[in-house]
């Protein structure tokens, strides 16, 4: 098994794709702020990344659910732009961690690759 065919990597994978699902259902939510109805959906991303090691498989979609506990306005809207633009701070941070991380790790295959052919 290669390091780019690790579990590390997958996990690393199913995080990023995680923190991607969830940025877009947040905007989402910010962009219906205005419709009258809408409910506020979010996905519980470290209940999904248990799910995802315990399962070991990146097929499972994640779960969706509404958001409880929000107030209503009187339209039935219940989207929080302050809640929402704090979720999206922390999803991009989020991933651009990982991202980093990724980053480094591509790096030090680079410079493994590399400094094996100087050797030759």
């Amino acid at each position: 098994m290669s390091w780019i065919d690790s579990p590390q990597m997958h996990m690393l994978a199913r995080y990023l794709d995680l923190s991607a699902m969830r940025q877009a259902l947040i905007t989402s939510n910010i962009a219906n702020v205005d419709t009258p109805g809408y409910r506020t959906k979010d996905i519980d991303f470290n209940g999904e990344l248990v799910r995802a090691i315990e399962n070991q498989s990146d097929s499972t979609e994640p779960v969706v659910h509404e958001v409880q506990g929000l107030v209503a306005r009187p339209d039935g809207n219940n989207v929080s732009i302050d809640r929402e633009s704090m979720l999206l701070a922390e999803v991009q941070l989020q991933f651009s961690t990982a991202e980093q991380v990724l980053k480094t790790q591509f790096k030090n295959l680079n410079l493994a690759i590399n400094e094996g052919n100087s050797a030759i």
